[in-house]
């Protein structure tokens, strides 16, 4: 009986940690902290040198749960990247996630050799467990103190963090095996490199495409279609690694595929991944947690103390600027990418690596790696709203998300059912932009359920319903957000939207139903902007106005217009007395003469 009451108060203790975990996330949310340096808190407390008492030192189990944790969060985030953005900073993402995470690790080196006393071979570990970034951390800050990065340092932050883990992750296994067996050969290193790429991205590819093939094809029981695809990305994952391969970029592609296919259930799929990630992240944050002393920690915290600093001030900005000086990324674009390089659950996982195999010192990997992450969470985490406005990065913003009902429609894959509610500051009902590509099903208005035609007009308070193509759903969600007019906005970053400038004006008419001439469908933003200035190149900050949106030039490239900002304008105000008429209309023929005159004096 003494060991089934010890199974249960393991249970009762796990089952505490984890509630504690979820708990301490509102903390997270109301101040601002990452939420990995709160649940290794919790862990920490929890654990036998702290109050908790509760003595804790499997570290296979850690291993465990961290590879799960770490499986699934990879496949998350291969799910939520659109090929369309993986294509766009496929260079610079990738660089970072290779050529930047092999710098970064060389750079730690010698102050790891000098402030620890290691060899080179050591040192080079030490670097490797705390080269690759962690963007859960990041996209929770961003997203906690509503800030929206520029679209490219977005994309390549969202890429690089998922996709930097496995060249780290071979990296510190490579250097435990040569610390333990002896040196290898070059062409050993590269044989094995080879083989990890090829098997990851092998069964990666097929596991992905065998997913979608089942969730379409065979009738699962009704939610099970979420279950199947969480435990398939672990068979991907676990196989992948038995078979001597990359299981991390094998999760990522497999992520990725699913993601970017027309799939059923893609809603509750979403859902139960989201819930799955955040226990597993919690599950493995607490364990790390019990897993630390902080009398050790204390000990190695000045060593750790300078190497967080080299790292920080040093092997990260040098990495970013080395791998991004062939791409156009300005000196502040570069200095922000610097300043997000967080250090998170990777760098703790890896630092327990040592500790499972029994290397040599493995303690002290795992305490430089723990005290560097809750230097770089503390230094880098609260600070990354300043950095973004201070280098003029992101711009603040209200509208931190939408509040959105979804509906599978079975029996096809092409449409969805998605509800919202109706605020006063949405674009859909102040701005009038309605989007020509979803339908308004239904309107809920005071408990009862109309049709369009029967509501007459969509009113604050209601609740819309739309049929929507899946992929096309978050473009949706901006136009139902509560999006408060913008003050004084400085130039250059108050669109609500990027387009490239070979758009044509016709794909942009056809999503928001702009005026435009059937004869220009098919120009380029990039032309209708030189033939609409014809007095001068266009410039950053030249806007022009079509309906509820202005067009702003945003990035020019060789004087030609690269990107372009859609700037959801507000409308003109409502003249509702015969005097305000007669003001409005006194004002618009004022301009009208006063444009009239300019032309004149120019022709003279």
């Amino acid at each position: 009986m003494e060991s089934l009451d010890a199974v249960s108060l393991t249970i009762l203790i796990g089952a505490v940690l984890v509630l504690a975990g979820i708990l301490s996330s509102l903390i997270a949310l109301r101040f601002g902290a990452p939420l990995l340096l709160v649940f290794l808190i919790v862990g920490l407390l929890a654990g036998e040198a702290g109050p908790g008492g509760y003595k804790f030192d499997d570290v296979r189990l850690v291993y465990t749960v961290g590879s799960v944790a770490l499986g699934l969060i990879l496949f998350d985030g291969g799910l939520r990247t659109k090929i369309a953005t993986f294509r766009l900073v496929l260079g610079p993402a990738g660089l970072l996630a290779t050529v930047g995470v092999l710098i970064t690790a060389a750079l730690l080196a010698p102050a790891a050799a000098w402030t620890l006393g290691l060899t080179w071979t050591e040192s080079l570990l030490v670097g490797a467990v705390v080269a690759s970034t962690d963007a859960a951390a990041v996209f929770f800050l961003l997203h906690a103190k509503g800030l929206r990065l520029r679209p490219r340092v977005s994309a390549t932050l969202e890429v690089e963090s998922a996709t930097n883990d496995p060249c780290a992750i071979f990296l510190t296994i490579l250097l435990i095996e040569i610390l333990l067996i002896g040196n290898k050969s070059i062409g050993a290193m590269a044989q094995l490199l080879g083989l990890q790429l090829f098997v990851g991205t092998l069964i990666g590819a097929a596991g992905g495409y065998a997913m979608v093939l089942v969730l379409n094809r065979v009738d699962l029981p009704q939610g099970l279609h979420a279950p199947f695809v969480a435990t398939g990305a672990l068979v991907v994952f676990a196989l992948t690694s038995v078979l001597q391969g990359s299981g991390f970029l094998a999760v990522y592609l497999a992520g990725l595929i699913v993601g970017n296919s027309s799939i059923r259930a893609h809603n509750a799929l979403v859902a139960f991944l989201d819930a799955a990630t955040w226990l597993a992240q919690i599950a493995m944050f607490v364990l790390l947690g019990l897993l630390a002393w902080p009398e050790l920690l204390f000990q190695r915290a000045l060593p750790a103390l300078l190497i967080a600093l080299v790292l920080i001030a040093i092997a990260r900005p040098v990495a970013v600027f080395v791998c991004l000086a062939p791409f156009r990324f300005s000196v502040r674009e570069k200095l922000f990418i610097s300043w997000v390089g967080l250090r998170g659950a990777v760098g703790i996982f890896l630092a327990s690596i040592p500790l499972m195999v029994g290397l040599p010192d493995a303690q002290v990997y795992f305490d430089v790696a723990f005290v560097v992450v809750v230097i770089s969470l503390l230094v880098q985490g609260w600070t990354i709203p300043a950095a973004a406005r201070e280098l003029r990065i992101a711009m603040p913003r209200a509208d931190v998300s939408a509040r959105r009902t979804e509906l599978d429609l079975p029996g096809q894959l092409e449409q969805e059912l998605v509800g919202y509610p109706v605020v006063a500051n949405s674009p859909y009902l102040r701005r009038g932009i309605r989007p020509s590509w979803a339908k308004l099903t239904l309107v809920v208005r005071d408990e009862r359920v109309f049709t369009p035609e029967e509501a007459g007009g969509v009113r604050e308070g209601d609740h819309v319903y739309f049929l929507a193509p899946p992929d096309r759903v978050q473009g949706l969600d901006r136009f139902f957000v509560d999006h408060p007019p913008v003050i004084a906005p400085e130039a250059g970053l108050v669109e609500d939207f990027f387009v490239p400038g070979d758009a044509t004006l016709g794909a942009l008419a056809e999503i928001y139903g702009l005026p435009i001439p059937p004869d220009k469908a098919a120009m380029p933003l990039s032309n209708f902007f030189a033939e609409h200035f014809v007095s001068h190149p266009p410039r950053v900050g030249d806007t022009i106005r079509l309906g509820p949106v202005a067009l702003v030039v945003h990035t020019l490239t060789d004087g030609r217009v690269a990107t372009v900002g859609l700037q959801l304008a507000e409308p003109e105000p409502v003249a509702r007395t015969m005097t305000d008429k007669i003001r409005v209309l006194s004002r618009r023929a004022f301009r009208r003469l006063l444009a009239r005159f300019r032309r004149g004096a120019g022709k003279s």
